[in-house]
């Protein structure tokens, strides 16, 4: 069964439901958006997908969720960070872990890229261990990385290369 698919415009309805459903869920892990991120039109150009780095995470078909690839830097670093979230009520099932396997499997493969990064919250364990079973290692704590729910938090920095660690 297929873990993640790319992003289309016929999935901004559905991505939409997902994040209202999610919002309170999401808030504590997320920056702080505006009301217009809650809207068809903003889910739309999310779901546009133009540069081809978004991917709907999938449950039995449907859509629980979404990772993508940020900050892609080719040439001599190749490399880029990993983000994603699952909706509430199918967390702890694995569709994460096996999301950002398949992202990392089509980054190492048909991107060619070299080192992937992610950062998670000290205070966020599960995320933690997705990126632990996948063969990411710590590299670190950043110290006010991200401006998180309205504050500057600190996150816990995780890699992985091509070669596995």
């Amino acid at each position: 069964m297929e873990a993640i698919r790319p992003l289309t415009v016929r999935d901004a309805p559905d991505l939409l439901a997902l994040r209202l459903a999610n919002r309170e869920f999401i808030a504590p892990f997320d920056p702080v958006r505006p009301e217009e991120f809650f809207t068809l039109a903003a889910q739309t150009e999310i779901a546009h997908n133009a540069d081809g780095l978004r991917f709907a995470i999938l449950d039995g078909g449907e859509l629980a969720g979404m990772i993508a690839l940020s900050n892609v830097v080719y040439g001599a670093f190749r490399s880029a960070n990993v983000g994603y979230w699952v909706d509430a009520k199918r967390n702890g099932r694995g569709l994460a872990t096996r999301a950002v396997a398949a992202l990392a499997e089509h980054a190492f493969g048909a991107l060619g890229l070299h080192r992937l990064e992610a950062g998670t919250l000290v205070d966020n364990p599960a995320s933690q261990r997705v990126l632990e079973k996948n063969g990411f290692e710590l590299v670190g704590l950043a110290r006010n990385y991200l401006h998180i729910g309205g504050e500057w938090r600190d996150h816990l920095l995780y890699q992985r290369t091509a070669e596995g660690g």
